[in-house]
């Protein structure tokens, strides 16, 4: 197996014990509404997710087993969308993040994030090998089933709810409103979804930068210097872990394009 590369910043700011990653939760997992564990090994694949070390929280959180899976899932799926630098194993990672989430959800149809992740998965998958693509492929209306089942188990998941926006953006950017409408895409409902995910997690840099893209995608360059502004606070935004300082690094490089 290939190696994975290294987070690129000192997590040294982002190293959570278990005493302070259960004080900072509610905030480090504002976007995913993940429940605190009650084990302390799947807590232990947090903190090694949060601090940047994303083979070995995929590792411990596949060791720790039941919702260490989700540990795993998110480690490996983050890694491959902004640290993976071949396309073919990005696109592989992805792949196994998406069939070992469907396989949660078989075991625990109430998981919102088995739902969530398998459709951040196959989301990014259908980005590497083109929207349209995998539209003919099916998988958009599997992304749009799946969050709109994490939303309905967890209806504060404003991870979810970017998500979706992105879908509708996505679709109708690639193919078109007539189009898009056959597979369930509206460019109200995106921009609302968009705004729902700001007001659920209004700290959220990714939320921003999603939104900022969106908003682009279904209304055009008329709305660039507002999406500008979105960019900008994104990239002001303080992270608290290694995610949310890869988001606001992208946020940066949206800005410097």
């Amino acid at each position: 197996m290939s190696t994975w590369i290294a987070f690129p910043h000192d997590s040294a700011g982002f190293t959570y014990d278990a005493a302070t990653l259960r004080s900072h939760w509610a905030r480090l997992h504002a976007g995913d509404a993940e429940p605190l564990p009650a084990d302390a090994a799947v807590l232990a694949a947090w903190a090694l997710f949060h601090a940047g070390h994303f083979e070995r929280a995929n590792e411990a959180g596949l060791a720790a087993g039941g919702a260490g899976i989700t540990a795993a899932n998110k480690a490996q799926a983050i890694y491959a969308n902004y640290l993976e630098a071949g396309e073919e194993r990005k696109l592989t990672l992805l792949m196994e993040v998406a069939e070992r989430a469907e396989a949660q959800i078989a075991a625990d149809p109430q998981n919102a994030n088995a739902y969530y992740l398998m459709a951040y998965a196959l989301g990014r998958y259908s980005q590497g090998i083109s929207i349209a693509k995998a539209l003919a492929q099916g998988l958009g209306g599997k992304v749009k089933s799946a969050l709109e089942t994490a939303i309905k188990l967890a209806p504060q998941h404003a991870d979810a709810h970017t998500a979706l926006g992105a879908f509708h953006a996505e679709v109708i950017d690639k193919v078109g409103s007539l189009l898009g409408r056959t597979q369930g895409a509206s460019k109200d409902a995106g921009l609302s979804l968009f705004r729902t995910a700001l007001k659920l997690n209004p700290t959220s840099a990714i939320a921003m930068v999603e939104y900022a893209n969106g908003m682009v995608m279904l209304e055009g360059d008329q709305r660039m210097k507002e999406a500008t502004q979105w960019y900008e606070d994104a990239a002001a935004c303080v992270p608290m872990d290694a995610m949310e300082w890869l988001d606001v690094e992208m946020a940066k490089a949206e800005l410097a394009d």
